[in-house]
């Protein structure tokens, strides 16, 4: 089998390496200015295989982290320089640390004002709601956008309890097309579902990765919007009250 014949997806851009690297050190509770680096290492090359097993396209960026991430780990399983004081002898993960928190900061401030045009646009050019709308709107709760990295976290915990299996993901193998079909008719009776859901009727792994591959083409194709009800909480998938036309 070439790797022409693999089936292939692009996922959206924005989500890069210092994105995975913050979704783990809020996954898993730690500080950043004292990151756990052999655990955070094992835990983004475990989503760099995971995203080579659903040949997801990964951008070169995502190599070099790993690459920064191994020398990184290796330089402190190094004997500290006895001819430096300890106060004075300079962390290895500084430069990743101070990354981290200029991107944590951009993303932050891109939040703000992403969350004020949405007011502004809604103030000043949103269209009257018809009633099903706002029976929606009023019903759902505060809800946060979920990335890439999430839902990948989330499919973690699904695949965990699935018979393991060596299958490639060919164009022969794979049914993308008729598990969007199928999502978006679960979708046209229930405007919201829980993304464990979605999974109920998967019993191999290969079928768990075909839904998934599903799921992200409806999400780029903005059919679909998935969220959480609180940071690593519950991953809704929420259809658009407008659907769009392919």
């Amino acid at each position: 089998m070439t790797n022409d014949q693999l089936y292939s997806i692009k996922v959206p851009a924005f989500e890069g390496p210092l994105d995975l690297l913050l979704h783990l050190i809020k996954e898993n509770k730690v500080d950043i200015y004292d990151i756990p680096i052999s655990l955070i290492t094992h835990q983004y090359l475990e989503y760099i295989e995971m995203m080579k097993e659903f040949n997801l396209e990964i951008a070169s960026e995502f190599l070099v982290m790993a690459a920064t991430l191994i020398y990184i780990k290796s330089r402190m399983l190094l004997p500290p320089d006895e001819t430096i004081e300890i106060g004075e002898q300079e962390d290895p993960r500084a430069g990743l640390v101070q990354r981290l928190l200029e991107h944590q900061a951009y993303k932050e401030a891109s939040s703000v004002l992403r969350e004020r045009e949405e007011v502004w646009v809604n103030v000043f050019s949103r269209p009257p709601m018809n009633i099903d709308e706002a029976e929606i709107a009023a019903s759902e709760p505060y809800l946060f956008d979920v990335n890439l990295f999430d839902l990948m976290g989330a499919l973690k915990k699904i695949l965990s309890k699935a018979p393991l299996a060596t299958i490639k993901i060919t164009r022969e193998t794979l049914t993308v097309k008729d598990k969007i079909a199928m999502i978006l008719d679960k979708m046209e009776s229930e405007h919201t579902m829980r993304f464990d859901v979605l999974f109920e009727e998967d019993r191999t792994r290969i079928q768990i990765i075909v839904t998934f591959l599903a799921l992200l083409e409806i999400l780029k194709l903005g059919l679909v919007r998935a969220y959480q009800d609180r940071e690593f909480g519950t991953i809704w998938i929420m259809r658009h009250s407008k659907d769009i036309e392919v």
